[in-house]
């Protein structure tokens, strides 16, 4: 008779490993670790391929805050944010009628990924990122007008990556890349 096998140690995705990365930078930020300490840890988060491996590369370092996520609500009328605000690690906006316009192109973006959830009902939004962010927005579902967005030419690295989802009634959303 044969022993039931054991599921197998989820593996890592590049999100939660650059999420440790993130973490294991601003703890040596923080002077909560040597530069030799880092340097050893980054190796493992970086070959880590289970959770339990990477998660290894994290012990006793302090916790991420929980409350990143924030909701921004409206029933009608204007939701707007730009210049120097904090944005949460998730960001969920929602409004029945009027417009959305958030502007990160000068916040202050502490996390590598950030994930903004939309529920909108008429009306259209405007996002603008910074110029080196990459866009993901094949989570959103729009019931009238298609998605307006280009991708730069050249894309830059070391931006954060924006994952755009939910859904949107009557209105469209435009995203564009900050020119500065």
């Amino acid at each position: 008779m044969t022993s039931p096998q054991e599921d197998p140690l989820p593996v890592v995705n590049e999100d939660d490993r650059e999420a440790a990365v993130g973490r294991l930078h601003k703890a040596y930020a923080d002077e909560r670790i040597s530069h030799e300490e880092m340097d050893e840890r980054l190796d493992l988060a970086l070959a880590a391929r289970t959770s339990s491996q990477l998660a290894s590369a994290l012990t006793s370092l302090p916790q991420e805050h929980p409350g990143t996520t924030s909701t921004i609500a409206a029933a009608s009328g204007r939701i707007r944010r730009r210049g120097a605000w904090h944005v949460p690690r998730i960001l969920k906006v929602r409004s029945a009628y009027g417009r959305v316009r958030l502007d990160l192109s000068r916040a202050v973006i502490e996390y590598p990924v950030v994930d903004i959830e939309l529920e909108l009902g008429t009306g259209g939004a405007r996002i603008t990122v910074p110029r080196d962010a990459v866009v993901d927005a094949k989570g959103l579902h729009t019931e009238w007008k298609d998605l307006r967005y280009r991708a730069p030419r050249r894309s830059r690295s070391g931006g954060p990556r924006i994952r755009i989802s939910g859904s949107m009634g009557f209105g469209r959303l435009r995203i564009r890349h900050a020119r500065r």
